[in-house]
């Protein structure tokens, strides 16, 4: 029998894929789930005990996650990044980390196929399409559901014929869950009006009182929070544990889906969205007004290009070293409050402050320069402007 390499995470589309791939395509199926983050011990050990039940030859579980950090997470932080100002590539920058380590297992095991439960309406489809032509084009890259065109209700069906039983109540909703954040989707997405109900999101609001954080900065690497200190990985986890307790970080994408239809989704990612905020504020205080310039320019189109799974342009290497440049200074404390549905930062101390230097506090005095410097200094730089206006004088009466 031929081999294929199932990217797996247990849920309707890839348990679908198991059995498919097995009883109707006769293949010897070996199904791999890549943990970005995003899975417990126990969560891991009951979607093996599921894989193996829908027939499969193997099951792998790797952990990624300290790559998926080192190699992504870190530069979303230094660039601030947010697609469409809204959504932190919780699913987007992941998926292209499965995808690495599904080709690097597929080639491990001398696979003949490789195989993803996508459908053909999304982006994961081109994501793990794309590393896996460009890093193993000797493999043939098998999706039934794209391929098949099939319904969830379709693919429930199927699976009920084959003796496995996946109610609609935990169907209806496809829920990705990662260090970087989780998004959800279900019924109410596929409308441009209606919001998730509150039982969708994995995380239910238990805290009602405020509570203040103090979320510490290294060269731009979150290493504290509050008496805390630790890896980025168990800093994101405690923080993303504390206010997720608040139901913090809820919100709906709206965005340009890489095959050119629009798309929405729903998500929860407290951390995330609290650790780009901190930081952003960090760095106002921090950097120049150039240096913030050309990071949210450079951080837009890095963005962009992990949302549309192009990790391996080489054009990411080269920003990403002069976003990691750009966080020398970027050394501080911010302080936060939490609140339930919401976050507020409050201020940061910081040795690297520039709101700290004795030439002057903003709209109270100045010491390093006098009145009639200002005055002469606005002259110069009204000069531009006074020539438009005074060569194009009449067009503008």
């Amino acid at each position: 029998m031929k081999k294929v390499v199932l990217a797996y995470s247990g849920g309707l589309d890839t348990s679908y894929c198991a059995i498919y791939l097995s009883k109707e395509k006769q293949l010897e199926v070996h199904s791999v789930i890549v943990n970005t983050g995003g899975f417990s011990e126990s969560e891991l050990k009951g979607i093996a005990e599921n894989a193996l039940k829908m027939g499969v030859s193997s099951h792998e579980s790797i952990d990624v996650t300290t790559r998926f950090y080192e190699d992504c997470v870190k530069y979303l932080v230094y660039g601030n990044v947010l697609r469409n100002n809204t959504y932190p590539l919780s699913v987007s920058a992941e998926r292209v980390f499965q995808a690495l380590a599904i080709v690097e297992y597929a080639k491990k095991v001398g696979a003949d196929y490789v195989a993803h439960g996508s459908t053909g309406a999304g982006n994961d489809q081109v994501r793990f399409d794309l590393i896996f032509q460009i890093l193993a084009p000797e493999i043939e890259i098998l999706t039934p559901i794209r391929d098949l065109q099939l319904s969830r209700q379709e693919e429930m069906d199927f699976l009920r014929e084959n003796g496995v039983d996946i109610s609609w109540e935990k169907a209806q909703y496809s829920i990705n869950k990662g260090l970087w954040g989780t998004s959800v989707g279900g019924v109410e997405t596929l409308t441009s009006h209606k919001s998730l109900p509150e039982h969708a999101y994995p995380s239910q609001r238990s805290e009602e009182n405020p509570v203040k954080v103090t979320l510490k900065f290294n060269k731009g690497q979150i290493c504290g929070l509050d008496d805390f200190e630790g890896s980025p990985l168990e800093i994101i986890q405690k923080l993303e544990k504390k206010a997720s307790r608040y139901a913090i970080g809820r919100d709906t994408h709206v965005g340009d889906t890489i095959i050119g239809i629009k798309g929405r989704v729903g998500f929860e990612a407290a951390a995330p969205l609290i650790i780009i905020k901190a930081h952003h504020l960090l760095e106002k205080h921090v950097l120049t007004k150039w240096q913030q310039y050309w990071k949210d320019q450079l951080g837009v189109w890095y963005g962009m290009q992990i949302h549309e799974g192009q990790y391996l342009e080489p054009a990411l290497r080269n920003i990403e070293k002069l976003l990691e440049d750009s966080q020398e200074n970027v050394t501080g404390e911010v302080i936060i409050k939490l609140e339930p549905y919401r976050f507020t930062l409050e201020g940061i101390r910081s040795d690297h402050d520039l709101m700290a230097s004795d030439f002057g506090s903003y709209g109270e005095m100045n010491k390093g320069w006098s009145g009639e410097d200002v005055k002469s200094f606005t002259t110069i730089i009204a000069n531009p402007m006074k020539i438009y206006y005074s060569v194009n004088k009449q067009k503008n009466d």
